[in-house]
């Protein structure tokens, strides 16, 4: 079994490694750039995605105190 998951592991490090290699070769660029810009990209759409959560929590946030119901008009 463990022999079946390095194997399987090795498989897909020179399949992934591959499409870079292939892209940047298409490009007319380094590998490593192709892969780097790859990883910048993750990071930089994760921390979009992060902020945008905050930034709807706040807006939510907003609404929710803005739009409080009033069982009269003393309780401003």
């Amino acid at each position: 079994m463990r022999q079946f998951i390095y194997s399987l592991r090795y498989f897909f490090e020179k399949r992934g490694f591959y499409v870079s290699s292939r892209l940047a070769d298409r490009l007319g660029m380094r590998a490593k750039n192709v892969r780097l810009f790859f990883i910048y990209a993750s990071f930089f759409t994760l921390g979009i995605g992060f902020v945008l959560y905050l930034t709807l929590a706040f807006i939510l946030k907003l609404k929710d105190l803005i739009n409080t119901k009033r069982s009269s008009v003393f309780d401003l």
